[in-house]
């Protein structure tokens, strides 16, 4: 079904106020929309603060010690629980608080440092790595970013030791990946002392076993009839707040209790709201930024633990008188594993050092890590278990519970499908606010001439020059060339389709009388293009922090032969992939998917 010029322009005027208030920071991730390449964002690659490190090993240490003494991943699946000591345990080591300050009780890692302890946790049980995720990366989190000084006093200390649980309650029967469709409802009462919420969330980690919740319910903005979305700090032992399910059944992180809730007329007091009232989906949205990073350092450290596993079956299974790794097709998949797994971490460390910089812009860059990470470890994983042939599909071994908890990672904290076209829209847009004066230009060439002109050269210059990628070590000059061409080349793309889709949305206007609703319109529904932008930009930055991680690897002489190997592979992969995503934009069956599936669909 069509969309309406009404339902367009409610979701454009949606995006602008939940992605584009305020001056657009044209971050590293967006810049490469322009064909521009800010290396001095990602070079030098980062490391953890020298005063930090000690604190960090110490930590991983004893965090090490402690999952393999304690957290069975396996009984953890067939039990649907994560037993209490595990959860005791966690909070005495700091990890349900990592990034908490030391003033409210927490150890006040970095966001790079407390990556580290995510990849650590992820590669020994991925239904810890998501109970933790739920609690601190993105439960705590809102409260240490939007939180009054009295909120934070009052719910921080017992947050950050575990003695109570949070949990981030956004996701509704009809909001999902659709966040700004929040149907609970949150009225104020007659003397603005309480809000009473009503409404229901499902698939909420952690829900049916939290102290404090932050919830997003749809509040009233004064002298109109619109309604906005805001965050509230909630706690069960209000009245009116039921666990309609505290563990739905699912088929994998079955250790993490996901729950459905229900508010009926539950009074909430209003010094509850968190952060301004009306902004809880920019409170959602920062929130997952944070977390999406830390679903990067576990995706990585599931990946490490698959690679190690892989090779060392390989190097002892033998077939036809030779071990697995003699065989070309063994080969491929493990230099595919660790090639991608590079560049996961890399592009972690990345993500991490911007949050730990106070980066204005790193929105994109954060929805690229999830996209990334959890697309390679869903194949990673799977490659795994093909390695171990009829061995892995079988439950004594941890391949097909690890192929069951990696699926969700392409759903959860957006699915990728609705992340991908985020991706390539808030890239495109400023390249398309950049492009509106040359169209006005050209419908008064005279008068504008200079305009005309000074894009003219642009366009002569980008076309046969390329960007200038920063790397230190002469040994990588030439994948610092080849990465160059292909952020040209990106740039020129985005403005090709850019310009195809004006075109489109010009010839069939579908009586829009306002020219960028019908632009609007064509570039909503133009998903098979926005894929291969998204995808190209992905590798993009992907290949960008690989770069960045070898030359500092290379200039610091770190780094073992396979892991710099491996790096190397993968810009050669990252680069063809990304040039044959450009070819796809105009060299594609897309018209015959269209009608392959309107047939099936019975349109």
């Amino acid at each position: 079904m069509a969309l309406t010029p009404a339902q367009i322009e409610q979701q454009k005027k949606q995006a602008e106020e939940l992605l584009f208030s305020g001056d657009e920071k044209l971050g590293f991730a967006k810049s490469l929309f322009f064909g521009h390449f800010q290396g001095h964002q990602l070079f030098p690659y980062p490391e953890i603060q020298l005063e930090e490190r000690p604190v960090l090993e110490k930590a991983l240490a004893e965090l090490r010690r402690f999952a393999d003494e304690h957290i069975h991943a396996d009984a953890i699946d067939r039990n649907a629980d994560i037993p209490r000591h595990v959860i005791d345990g966690l909070g005495s080591l700091g990890v349900l608080g990592m990034t908490a300050p030391r003033e409210y009780g927490g150890p006040g890692f970095s966001q790079s440092a407390y990556c580290k302890i995510m990849e650590l946790v992820g590669g020994h049980c991925s239904s810890t790595a998501v109970f933790v995720n739920a609690h601190h990366s993105i439960g705590i989190r809102a409260l240490l970013l939007f939180g009054t000084d009295e909120q934070k006093r009052q719910w921080l200390p017992d947050l950050v030791t575990g003695n109570k649980l949070g949990a981030f309650a956004l996701t509704e029967p009809q909001a999902g990946s659709d966040a700004a469709n929040v149907q609970t409802t949150a009225t104020p009462s007659p003397d603005g002392k309480h809000y009473i919420l009503n409404g229901e969330k499902r698939y909420i980690t952690n829900g049916g076993i939290a102290q404090m919740l932050t919830v997003m319910a749809r509040t009233p903005v004064p002298n109109s009839s619109e309604t906005k979305i805001t965050a509230f700090l909630v706690t069960p032992d209000m009245p009116g707040f039921e666990v309609v399910e505290a563990r739905m059944e699912k088929c994998g992180i079955r250790g993490t209790a996901t729950a459905r809730l229900a508010f009926h007329d539950m009074p909430v007091p209003a010094e509850n709201i968190l952060g301004p009232l009306g902004k809880g989906l920019k409170v959602a949205l920062t929130v997952l930024d944070f977390g999406r990073t830390t679903f990067g350092a576990s995706c990585t450290g599931a990946a490490k633990t698959c690679i190690e596993a892989a090779v060392k079956y390989a190097n002892s299974r033998v077939q036809f008188q030779q071990s697995l790794g003699e065989f070309e097709l063994t080969k491929k998949k493990i230099a595919w594993m660790a090639a991608h797994t590079f560049a996961m971490e890399a592009m972690t460390a990345e993500c991490a050092a911007f949050i730990d910089r106070g980066a204005d812009d790193y929105m994109l860059e954060t929805a690229m890590l999830k996209v990334f990470s959890t697309e390679a470890l869903w194949q990673i994983v799977n490659d795994t278990l093909q390695i171990h042939g009829g061995a892995g599909y079988f439950t004594n071994l941890p391949y097909e519970r690890m192929m069951r908890d990696a699926r969700i990672n392409q759903i959860g904290e957006g699915a990728n499908e609705v992340l991908k076209a985020f991706i390539a829209v808030v890239g495109m847009r400023g390249v398309g606010e950049s492009l509106k004066g040359v169209l006005e230009a050209l419908r008064h060439p005279f008068r504008q001439f200079g305009t005309l002109w000074s894009f003219g050269k642009a366009q002569m210059a980008k076309r046969f020059t390329s960007p200038d990628v920063p790397v230190q070590h002469p040994g990588l000059k030439k994948e610092a060339k080849l990465l160059a061409a292909r952020v040209r080349d990106f740039g020129i793309a985005v403005q090709q389709t850019l310009a195809h889709f004006r075109k489109k949305a010009l010839a069939n206007s579908n009586g829009h009388a306002n020219e960028e609703l019908a632009v609007a319109e064509v570039v909503l529904k133009s998903q098979y293009m926005q894929e291969r932008i998204a995808d190209a930009a992905c590798d993009l930055y992907a290949a960008s922090c690989t770069l960045s991680r070898l030359d500092w690897m290379l200039a610091h002489e770190a780094g073992k032969a396979n892991e710099l190997q491996a790096g190397r592979n993968f810009l050669g992969l990252a680069n063809r992939r990304i040039k044959q995503n450009l070819a796809a934009l105009w060299d594609n069956d897309d018209a015959e998917t269209t009608k392959t599936a309107n047939l099936w669909l019975g349109k």
